[in-house]
């Protein structure tokens, strides 16, 4: 099938206690498009998704994490529920794997509770993010600029605030990932990087 994104790969972050829509919908609108997506977690086999507080359907881990290399793919999707970053947010293999995309200028969505992982990987700092409102504070004590928008994007990193926002968020992935890389992505990323280092 051809569209928009045929010949493009697109990984997508997830493990255990992920929100079931904002793995599910965005896998189905680059698929759509014409896009290769592979789910890829720390640990092989399944992992299990949830709707709120529910446990739904499990989703099959087409890569681990420790094999995944970042130059392999054109962009990455990191789904919420709020265990689901808060468990990947602290591993330096997560943080080192997004960080690569940024470097690279490619294309990053998170929605919901996921900005919770571009903090911690040295992301957030002076970017225009929305998130799952409980998070926001703790976007703004990482020095990013929040908005209370549907979706927001800045230069190839795409935030939304929760499954409502899931029409707006998969439309605007798929066009940031149609565009290819954004060099004002890699350089906030260099930036930021310097930031931690000094």
């Amino acid at each position: 099938m051809s569209g928009r994104l045929s010949g493009k790969a697109v990984a997508i972050l997830a493990t255990d206690g992920f929100e079931q829509a904002e793995l599910i919908e965005p896998m189905q609108a680059l698929k759509k498009e014409g896009a290769t997506v592979e789910i890829v977690a720390p640990k092989a086999g399944e992992i299990q998704g949830f709707d709120h507080l529910k446990p739904d359907r499990k989703v099959h881990v087409d890569r681990v994490l420790e094999a995944a290399r970042p130059e392999a793919y054109d962009a990455i999707v990191l789904p919420g529920g709020a265990n689901n970053p808060d468990q990947l947010r602290t591993k330096p293999q997560v943080q080192n794997f997004v960080r690569a995309f940024a470097e690279a200028g490619k294309p990053i969505a998170a929605i919901c509770h996921a900005p919770w992982i571009l903090i911690d990987a040295g992301l957030a700092k002076n970017r225009r993010l929305t998130s799952w409102p409980t998070i926001r504070q703790d976007l703004k004590n990482a020095g990013a600029k929040v908005m209370d928008e549907a979706v927001v994007v800045d230069s190839g990193l795409i935030t939304s605030r929760g499954p409502d926002d899931l029409p707006a968020f998969c439309a605007k992935l798929v066009e940031e990932i149609a565009e290819g890389r954004h060099e004002g992505q890699s350089a906030k990323a260099r930036r930021s990087e310097q930031t931690v280092r000094h």
